[in-house]
């Protein structure tokens, strides 16, 4: 869905509006739907975080935001009315949720509603919703089960089945606040005027957020961005001087600088070619190189085994629901089901890949069970080759509740709750025989 033509393309609210049609319309990420849509680049810094953040938060709250829509409409919206929807949830969301005085989050929505082909007819329909939700909110917001509200049914319920309700419930809150940005410093110690805390892990957590690339050390790469759990899998190899390392589906290459950074020799596989070269550009900010293939990781074999491979599979992503909210309302079962598939193809051409006595590491940022254990129980069985080598609590920062009783690593967004959080990942570290 291309953005539509609005009052002007440096609004805002009317970049919010189109990401918001992108999400709902296409099934695009609102990451990807920023980056192409040509308004976003000509905002400012401040009027950018805006429509980021309306956007972050009307997709954290969205089960909220609908519930309230739906008790303030006369008849449901029709299918056709879609985009009209959406920009009704992005004023519920300032009303409720920023604070935005009504007669700004209500007149702007109806201007722009105006301007909009698909939206013109719904132009009153928008005017009296947010009006209707203008008195209510407050009050309605403060009796809503806020976690429980804003998570799909599958995944609450997949949750509760693989951790607990409690726990579920941990995450569902976790994921309504935005997440602390973090760094892995290349060596040394962090750059003076850096405000950040140093993680058990090892990881930078900034206490200040700001532009990256405005950072002290970003233009001497130093550091680059990584959540701390992220940063976890490559550290599980020990000391890998001098040892041939395979980072298959290696963009955009936060490990693969780890392992460059600790000495190895590192072949970069990565199917996209643009994801690709934009691997090549991060290493080349941080003074680090590795070979880059191009190729289907399940295809491609190398000359000879390594010494270590890393898998960082693609996933479903539901541990990063903090990062992107999206990810709750665009995955299904079936996606999850295919994304198995795919998992399991990988892992079987990583596993040709090691050499005997090699490592084989293998990570998804996915808190679905299908996708992690499950999928490396099955592996054991089938393969006489392969043997699991449990983690120990000291190898992540002490982290011992992240430690299953297998010996895997399973973070989740509600550990750490004093330090802000982590994304949810599920790391397993076997050796072939």
């Amino acid at each position: 869905m291309r953005p539509a033509k609005g009052p002007s393309p440096a609004d805002p609210r009317a970049v919010a509006f189109d990401i918001l049609n992108m999400v709902f319309g296409d099934g695009r990420a609102a990451d990807e739907g920023f980056d192409r849509h040509p308004g976003a680049a000509s905002l400012d810094g401040r009027d950018r975080a805006f429509a980021l953040n309306l956007v972050a938060t009307t997709l954290r709250r969205l089960g909220q935001i609908d519930t309230i829509v739906a008790a303030l409409v006369e008849r449901p919206i029709p299918r056709r009315g879609a985009q009209a929807r959406n920009l009704i949830r992005l004023g519920v969301c300032q009303l409720a949720f920023f604070r935005t005085r009504a007669h700004a989050a209500v007149d702007t929505a109806v201007e722009l509603a105006r301007t909009r082909g698909p939206t013109r007819p719904y132009a009153g329909l928008v005017n009296a919703v947010l009006r209707r939700a203008a008195g209510v909110v407050d009050a309605v917001v403060a009796d809503q089960d806020a976690p429980r509200m804003n998570t799909p049914d599958w995944l609450w319920r997949t949750w509760s089945a693989a951790y607990g309700e409690s726990t579920a419930r941990a995450v569902a809150a976790a994921h309504l606040s935005e997440p602390p940005l973090d760094l892995t410093l290349k060596g040394g110690d962090a750059p003076a005027g850096l405000d950040a805390l140093r993680l058990p892990t090892g990881s930078l957590r900034l206490r200040h957020k700001g532009p990256v690339p405005d950072l002290p050390g970003f233009a001497a790469g130093a550091w680059w961005v990584q959540d701390a759990a992220a940063a976890l899998p490559a550290t599980l190899f020990g000391p890998v001087q001098g040892s041939r390392v395979i980072d298959l589906c290696a963009a955009p290459g936060g490990k693969t600088a780890q392992l460059c950074a600790a000495g190895a020799d590192v072949v970069a596989v990565e199917h996209n070619a643009q994801r690709g070269r934009q691997l090549q550009g991060n290493l080349a900010r941080l003074g680090l190189a590795a070979e880059l293939v191009v190729a289907d990781a399940g295809a491609w074999r190398p000359a000879e085994p390594a010494d270590a491979v890393l898998l960082d599979a693609p996933c479903s992503a539901t541990g990063a629901i903090r990062r992107h909210p999206d990810v709750a309302w665009l995955k299904t079962p079936a996606a999850v089901a295919a994304l198995a598939a795919i998992q399991r193809r990988l892992l079987n051409a990583a596993v040709e890949m090691t050499r005997p006595g090699g490592t084989l590491i293998y990570c998804v940022c996915s808190l679905q069970p299908e996708e992690g254990p499950a999928l490396i129980e099955a592996l054991l069985e089938s393969a006489p080759s392969l043997e699991r080598r449990p983690v120990s609590a000291d190898e992540i920062g002490d982290l011992a509740e992240a430690i299953t009783p297998a010996g895997d690593v399973r973070t989740l967004p509600c550990h750490w709750p004093e330090q802000g959080g982590l994304d949810g990942f599920y790391i397993a570290r076997l050796r072939r025989i």
